[in-house]
This record gives structure tokens, C-alpha cells and sequence, in this order.
């Protein structure tokens, strides 16, 4: 989160700008983006026990102006539009984890962020399972890479490796 927090205020993302949190989870990344001032926050998850909770995060938080929705991100039939930014940490990891249909799955989710996003809109995936490589081959089409974000790295038999990949797209038309 406080990666993707700092990337943000080094791009000079707007207080008002559109973002959009990709399987919100418990809302805590909400929570943190209405702290540090972000105005114009929607989060969705396909879990009803998981958008209940993050209702109740952000009441106790007062935060009642977040938009929260109980949604499958591969099948929301162009619901969500014209955002500035959009943040998964972990969504796409468990959508190319699922057995069943994982190739539709990726491709589904690929273009559900490429219509959620407005041209120029960033997005920024964080992964456990994925390398940077592959991640700029699955977004090769309709993204730009902008740039990797620092993580953690182990070491393991001499060996230095990263457990996590935080990767930031923009969204360029000329494809569809």
C-alpha cells in the first residue's frame, strides 16, 4: 500500500482523481487513500462478506463518500468507466490462480481494466505469483509500462529473488 501511495504522490496523482481498488478486500487500501486525501474512491470485490466489512470499515472511519460495490470484475459489463487509476493487489494473482478457464480469466481481466480505465489512466498491480516479465507480456496490449516499483527481495542460495512484483501501467489506445 505505502508503495503505491508513494508512487502516487511522485506522479502527481490528483486529490480528485478516479480510483478505482480492484478486489477491495477488508477497505483498509481505501481507508489509506481517503487519508492521504483522495476524494473520488469507488472499491469492488465479488465477495458480499468482504464489501459488509469494508462498509463497516469506512463507517467507523466516517468515510461514507467511498463508492463500495458487491461486483465480479470479469463480468461487469462495462459498469465501471472513466477512471484515472486502478489498484489490484492480489486480484489478478487469484483470477490466473482459479483452474477453471484461467486463460479467459486473464484475457477477461485484462480488458476489464483496459474499460474501466480512461486514456492516460494508470494501473498499478501488485503480484505474488507473476514476474515483471510476464506481467509485461500479458498488459503488452493497450498498456504502456511505466515503471516497477521497489520491493522486498530474499535471498535464497546465494541467489536474490523478489517475492513480489509491483508494476505500473498506462493506458494507450491504438489497440482494442
Amino acid at each position: 500500500m505505502s508503495r503505491v501511495l508513494r508512487w502516487m504522490d511522485k506522479a502527481k496523482i490528483p486529490e480528485d482523481a478516479a480510483i478505482l481498488d480492484i478486489g477491495t478486500g477488508n477497505g483498509a487500501f481505501l481507508v489509506e487513500l481517503a487519508k492521504h486525501g483522495y476524494r473520488n474512491l469507488t472499491g469492488i470485490d465479488y465477495s458480499p462478506a468482504s464489501i459488509e466489512l469494508t462498509r463497516n470499515v469506512l463507517q467507523a472511519e466516517d468515510l461514507t463518500d467511498i463508492i463500495v460495490k458487491e461486483m465480479d470484475f470479469l463480468n461487469c459489463e462495462g459498469e465501471l468507466k472513466g477512471f484515472d487509476v486502478c489498484i489490484d493487489k492480489g486480484t489478478f494473482d487469484a483470477i490466473s490462480l482459479n483452474p477453471d478457464n484461467t486463460k479467459e480469466g486473464k484475457k477477461l481481466y485484462v480488458q476489464a481494466v483496459k474499460d474501466a480505465l480512461k486514456d492516460k489512466g494508470f494501473f498499478a498491480v501488485t503480484s505474488c505469483n507473476w514476474t515483471k516479465e510476464q506481467l509485461l507480456s500479458r498488459f503488452s496490449e493497450g498498456f504502456e509500462f511505466v515503471q516497477e516499483l521497489p520491493t522486498p527481495s530474499f535471498q535464497f542460495g546465494g541467489k536474490t529473488g523478489n517475492s513480489v512484483t509491483a508494476l505500473i501501467f498506462k493506458r494507450v489506445h491504438g489497440s482494442s
